[in-house]
C-alpha cells in the first residue's frame, strides 16, 4: 500500500483535519476527520458497527477527491 497525499483542509486551525489521501494501488480513499458528535446526528445516522466511524468533512473539501469513475 503506498498513500498519495491528496488535500488538507485549509480552513482548518492549526493545519489539523480533515485530510484525504487515495491508495496508490486501489484507488480507495483515506479520510481523517471530526468524529460525528451528539445525540441529534447520531439518532439519524443508527448503529455504527464496530471497527468503522462516521467522520464529517467539510464540503470545502470537495476539491481534493478524485472524479468518479466513468
Amino acid at each position: 500500500m503506498s498513500l498519495e497525499f491528496l488535500g488538507k483542509d485549509p480552513d482548518s486551525p492549526n493545519g489539523g483535519s480533515p485530510t484525504i489521501w487515495q491508495d496508490t494501488e486501489t484507488g480507495d480513499l483515506w479520510i481523517q476527520g471530526w468524529t460525528v458528535q451528539g445525540l441529534a446526528a447520531r439518532a439519524e445516522i443508527g448503529t455504527i458497527p464496530d471497527g468503522e466511524a462516521v467522520v464529517r468533512v467539510p464540503r470545502r473539501m470537495l476539491q481534493f477527491f478524485p472524479e468518479g469513475e466513468q
